[in-house]
C-alpha cells in the first residue's frame, strides 16, 4: 500500500506545471506579436503613377503585334509563317469497276 505523497513533492509539482503554462503563453504573446508586426509592413515605393502605368501598358500592347507566335520567336519552335512544303504524296492507283 502507498504512503502519503511528500506535501514538497506536490509543491514541485504545482511549480513545475504553473512555470509551464507561463512558458506556452509568453511563447504564444511572442508568436502573436511577431505575425502582428510581419503583417503592418509599409509599401515599398508608394503608390504607382498613373504615367508610368500608361506608358508601360503601351509597351505591352506594342510587344503583342509581333508574328503571334511567341515561341518561334524565342527561337524555340519552328514558324508556320514559313512552312516547309511537304512532299507531295504518292499517286494512287484509281481502281473502276464496269457498270
Amino acid at each position: 500500500m502507498k504512503g502519503k505523497p511528500d506535501p514538497s513533492q506536490s509543491l514541485q509539482r504545482i511549480k513545475v506545471g504553473m512555470i509551464g503554462l507561463a512558458v506556452v503563453v509568453m511563447l504564444i504573446a511572442l508568436a502573436s506579436t511577431v505575425l502582428r508586426l510581419a503583417t503592418h509592413e509599409q509599401p515599398v515605393g508608394g503608390s504607382a503613377q498613373a504615367n508610368v502605368v500608361a506608358e508601360m501598358a503601351a509597351g505591352n500592347d506594342m510587344s503583342m503585334m509581333g508574328s503571334g507566335e511567341p515561341l518561334a520567336e524565342m527561337g524555340a519552335a519552328p514558324s508556320s509563317a514559313n512552312p516547309v512544303s511537304a512532299p507531295a504524296p504518292a499517286p494512287t492507283a484509281e481502281v473502276t469497276t464496269a457498270p
